[in-house]
Parts: C-alpha cells; sequence; structure tokens
C-alpha cells in the first residue's frame, strides 16, 4: 500500500542518512524466511548453513510478520550517522517494559491469526524478560549473520550514501530518488513509498525530518520504518548489492593485476575500510605520492569515494569497486 509523506520546510532540512548494524541485523534474520529476498543472496546463505545450527530465530520471526508490525524498540533509528553494534545493542537492552509491552501488542493485533501468534503472548506476559531475551538472540544473530562481513557490508552501505549525497547535493530530492522508483516517488512537498510494512497511509512530518536508510538485505523491497514518536524511516535496497557475495572466477586475481597493475589492485582489493593516503602507504609500504596517484586513478576510474573526516581524507570503494574487488589480490 501507498504510504505519503509530507514535508514541512523544515523537514527538507532534516533529511539524514545512518547506516544501522542492528537493522541489517534483523533483515537478514527477515531474508532467511522470506525466498523473494533470496536472489542476490545464496552464496551467503550457503555459507552460513553451518552458523544456523543451533540457533533458534522463532521469537524474532514471530515479530517480523508479512504483512504486519515489527515492534520499533527491535530497532530505532540511529541517532548518529554510523553507531557501533554494541551501542545499538544496548540501546534495546534499555528499553521500557511499558513501551515494550504496547509496540508487541500492536505486533500481535495486525497478526492474530499467524502460526507465530502463540509466541508473541508468550513475550507479552513478561515484557520485561522479552526485551532481555530479544536483546540477547539479536546478539546471537548478528555475531553468526552480519558480524564476520560487516566491514564488506559497512563500505557497500557508506558507498551508497555517498553517492546519493552527491545526488542531493546535485538536484535535491527528486534527483535523489530517480532511480528509486516506481517504489519511491517525488512531488512537491511529498515523498510516496509503495512499502509492505504495515505503517499509517500517511504521515505528515512535524519538523521531524526524514531518516534514509541503504539496506543490503532489504532487495527488493523499499520499507518504510517506525510509526510515531520515532522519526519516518524509508529503508531501501543498496546500490551494489547485486555483486556483494559474487565469487572470484578462476584467475580474478591475477586478472585484477593485469587491469590495474600490482599496488593498484592491492590497494583495491585489501580497501575493507575506508582509510587514509598515509594509511594506505603505510599497508603497503609505497611511497605516499605514488599511493596519491593511484587513488586519484581509481577514483576516477569510478572505483573509489573519497570524504573528509577530521583534517584527513578518507578513502572507500563504490559498488563497482567492490564488485570488481570480489577477490583478493596478492601481495604487492
Amino acid at each position: 500500500m501507498p504510504l505519503h509523506l509530507y514535508f514541512g520546510p523544515q523537514d527538507l532540512l532534516r533529511c539524514r542518512f545512518a547506516v544501522s548494524p542492528l537493522g541489517q541485523t534483523h533483515e537478514a534474520v527477515r531474508v532467511l524466511r522470506r525466498p523473494w529476498r533470496h536472489g542476490y543472496h545464496l552464496p551467503w546463505l550457503r555459507r552460513i548453513r553451518g552458523a544456523l545450527a543451533g540457533l533458534d530465530l522463532t521469537e524474532l520471526w514471530a515479530l517480523m510478520p508479512a504483512p504486519g508490525y515489527t515492534p520499533d524498540f527491535l530497532g530505532p533509528p540511529p541517532a548518529a550517522p554510523c553507531p557501533s553494534f554494541e551501542e545499538e545493542l544496548a540501546r534495546l537492552r534499555a528499553t521500557d517494559p511499558a513501551a515494550a509491552r504496547g509496540e508487541l501488542a500492536r505486533s500481535l493485533a495486525t497478526a492474530p491469526d499467524s502460526p507465530d501468534a502463540p509466541v508473541v503472548r508468550r513475550l507479552l506476559a513478561d515484557p520485561a524478560r522479552a526485551v532481555r531475551r530479544l536483546a540477547d538472540l539479536t546478539e546471537r544473530a548478528w555475531e553468526a549473520l552480519v558480524a564476520p562481513d560487516w566491514p564488506r557490508l559497512r563500505a557497500l552501505l557508506e558507498a551508497d550514501i555517498a553517492f546519493r549525497s552527491r545526488r542531493l547535493a546535485d538536484g535535491g530530492l527528486e534527483r535523489l530518488f530517480a532511480d528509486l522508483r516506481p517504489a519511491v516517488s517525488w512531488a512537491p512537498g511529498r515523498l510516496t513509498v509503495h512499502t509492505t510494512g504495515s505503517v499509517p497511509p500517511s504521515q505528515t512530518l512535524d519538523g521531524r525530518g526524514l531518516l534514509l536508510m541503504p539496506s543490503v538485505f532489504v532487495w527488493p523491497e523499499v520499507v518504510s520504518g517506525f510509526a510515531p514518536p520515532w522519526q519516518p524511516t524509508v529503508i531501501y535496497p543498496a546500490r551494489g548489492v547485486g555483486g556483494l557475495w559474487q565469487e572470484p572466477g578462476p584467475g580474478a586475481a591475477e586478472a585484477l593485476v593485469r587491469l590495474l597493475g600490482p599496488n593498484r589492485a592491492a590497494i583495491l582489493g585489501r580497501l575493507t575500510e575506508p582509510a587514509s593516503t598515509s594509511a594506505l602507504a603505510l599497508r603497503h609500504r609505497l611511497a605516499p605520492s605514488s599511493v596519491s596517484a593511484h587513488l586519484a586513478v581509481l577514483r576516477g576510474a569510478g572505483l573509489l569515494t573519497s570524504r573528509r573526516q577530521g583534517r584527513e581524507v578518507l578513502y572507500e570503494r563504490t559498488p563497482l569497486g567492490i564488485a570488481l574487488a570480489a577477490g583478493e589480490p596478492p601481495p604487492a
């Protein structure tokens, strides 16, 4: 059903992006039960099969009805652009049991006849215990499903944000949302989201602005998250997901070296987290001037993006760079 979000002048000034490791954990849990999300993630699903042994996700799945309402306290909108998983988990553990009771009851009301309804009723019987149980289960899901790949996932999500920030600067909200059509469309003062979430059909932002969160695991859907009083949020598929789990073919590392040269291939292949010129020079035992020249070429080819953080400029791979570097090149 379409959701209409109505913007006032202050809302246009309060649009922001964030990356949520907690949110990615819950979206990863959803993938396991929603076959229509499997398309790009089959290599990941095969690889984590062993990690799922002994991991009972029943209580989390019970609170993720499709369609239906997932309690917002499981993963409230992050206050910072990229909080750590530990920070977000602490916020989940600190949930007021009374607030948890209200949201658990709402989730049950949206899917009262679900086979999972008895599980939700047991959680409702002791909301304080439910919060502890759900936090512990979320932590185990993070460790099994997401943490081993988090540097790669975070790089892709941050690259998406860097791309969309430039589009926002170039053409405003209309250009920002252009490639998300028809799931998301912009008209003056109104954003329409065709979402599968259980939300009111319209919201006036009332100065709260809009939070935009790219997701690795939400494809092919766009999801509108969080009922009032939380900040309205649109969760959308990050660019480059198609190449995220791509396994290198035979000789891929050597081919990357032939394409880029050994030093550029090594820099691209090992840039799993944002890094500065000086850090990369130390890592690869190259002169800073040489590294700077290599970075300029890789950035010009669309394989890297850069952003300033304090006095440093940090470089990170774009979705294209991540896909190209699917196989780590040999040491330079």
